[in-house]
């Protein structure tokens, strides 16, 4: 298998040809209100109806044809990485999402440099022997619960700094940390009944009341929390029996090493305090992100100072002899940790950039490809519309995997076009967070996945060769749920 910035750049030149053989094309924008938790709240999408090839002084059809190189900060098969890595805001992908990977990697060094998850991490083994199997449905319970109420995500990386090494010195792999961490959040996120990232201005966009249908998705986040369960401790059972068999057992190694290392236990008021801090952040994270919808910079900015008083803690307590010194040297080679990963989101967001990078209003590819999609599913009958919904919105979450990004391009065409081939708005709205959260759990686009990835040492390849068939099974699942609320009337 390739590895996966080869892969990319593989995509890179796939999506430069497109530029040869698709015409651009853009949409008007215009805004929309719909009310959420009693405010009415507003947003900017696409006009279904406005679309338009680009044409030039003649009347010809124009082509955004990428070419080799562009100079002036243009897109060129040649500097799509670079453009990639600098595109955006502080706010999202990736220049955004690249910071808050280094930060956060940077702060868990400090907080992994005192030693207090290595010997908590002992400490919890010891006492938890022949009762260990209870980490995985537990764990995938509140990560899930965690995508599906706040639409947890990147902070799924933070996380798997410190389950990593857990899972591996209870005899299982990276490859279930991965599982009951970033893949839990997935679950929940494409099942929520009130993620407000997604599902919430998915029914404002399409005139559906926000929060309705509550009952049915509840059932359903359920169902497939429970799938997703039984899925992972059946793999994980398996390498605990036969360690060989896993597909990250070559990366394991690192943690494997660690383990070897360690030949102590000690806990002392100082690990108490860090524990303590870490914690206490967490909650506190969590906290912002409901209350005051905390997002990349205020989470980054909370790590940042666990990691800060975490090395104090670990200066003045003397934990691993700590010095002031070390609280720089860990947060540095915490912070390169994540740099691979972090190559690996600015080269995907460059991908995007030749397609157009999701701008509705400036003429791209992405656009044709949209309006071309919604022009095939409106002439087709209502069961295959329904399921087609669903499918676009799994192979369009490869070039935009925000949420409330695909939201904001994808509803305004999918909700007036449920009218026309006589599927309920509802259903559209079922069809695109499903579509728009599973294949988060797979395609290389998404920065938490290869974030998640790159802390737990698997390449994407791997990744890929062990979840296809997971990816499968929910696919068919999800088609199953889409066809049988329309056949239900779900409204």
């Amino acid at each position: 298998m390739p590895d996966t910035l080869v892969l990319i750049f593989i995509v890179g030149i796939l999506a430069s040809i497109l530029t040869y053989l698709i015409p651009a094309g853009h949409f008007d924008s215009q805004e929309v209100t719909y009310i959420a938790e009693g405010i009415e709240k507003s947003r900017t999408v696409i006009d279904p109806h406005s679309f338009t090839y680009t044409t030039d002084g003649e009347g010809e059809l124009v082509y955004n044809k990428i070419g080799f190189f562009a100079s002036g900060g243009g897109i060129g098969l040649m500097n799509f990485p670079f453009e990639g890595l600098v595109s955006g805001s502080k706010w999202g992908s990736a220049i955004g999402v690249i910071m808050f990977m280094l930060v956060i990697g940077g702060a868990f060094g400090v907080v992994m440099r005192t030693g207090t998850i290595d010997n908590g991490i002992l400490r919890l083994i010891d006492k938890t022997k022949g009762s260990e199997a209870l980490f995985i449905p537990v764990l995938f319970l509140l990560f899930s619960l965690g995508g599906a109420v706040f639409g947890m995500g990147e902070e799924a990386v933070a996380f798997a700094i410190i389950i990593a090494p857990l899972m591996v010195r209870l005899g299982y792999d990276g490859i279930t940390t991965v599982m009951v961490t970033y893949v839990a959040t997935q679950i929940g996120f494409a099942t929520s009944w009130m993620n407000p990232f997604s599902v919430a201005i998915a029914q404002g966009i399409a005139g559906v009341p926000v929060l309705s249908g509550m009952q049915m998705r509840m059932t359903m986040w359920a169902v497939f929390t429970l799938i997703g369960i039984a899925f992972t401790m059946m793999y994980a059972s398996r390498i605990k029996a036969d360690p060989k068999l896993s597909y990250s057992r070559v990366s394991d190694e690192y943690f494997r090493n660690q383990d070897a290392g360690d030949q102590n236990s000690r806990w002392n008021l100082g690990d108490t305090l860090v524990i303590s801090t870490v914690i206490a952040t967490t909650v506190w994270v969590v906290w912002g992100v409901v209350a005051h919808a905390w997002y990349i910079p205020e989470i980054a900015s909370q790590f940042f100072t666990m990691g800060f008083i975490a090395g104090i803690i670990g200066v003045v307590f003397r934990l691993n002899g700590m010095t002031v010194n070390d609280i720089a040297a860990s947060f540095k080679e915490g912070a390169s940790i994540m740099l691979a990963p972090a190559l690996l989101v600015g080269c995907a967001k460059g991908v995007l950039l030749i397609l157009g990078g999701g701008s509705t209003d400036e003429s791209s590819v992405l656009n044709s490809i949209l309006n071309g999609a919604g022009m095939a599913i409106s002439g087709l009958p209502d069961v295959v519309a329904a399921w087609l919904m669903y499918v676009f919105q799994s192979v369009f979450n490869f070039f935009v995997t925000s949420g409330s990004g695909q939201a904001a391009l994808t509803m305004p065409l999918l909700a007036p076009l449920a009218d026309i081939v006589g599927v309920t708005r509802q259903v559209a709205v079922l069809a695109f967070q499903l579509g728009d959260g599973f294949t988060n759990i797979i395609v290389p686009t998404s920065a938490s996945l290869m974030a998640t990835l790159g802390v737990c040492r698997i390449d994407w390849g791997d990744w890929a060769r062990f979840c296809w068939r997971f990816i499968l099974m929910l696919f068919v699942l999800s088609s199953f749920v889409v066809v049988g609320a329309h056949v239900m009337g779900f409204s």
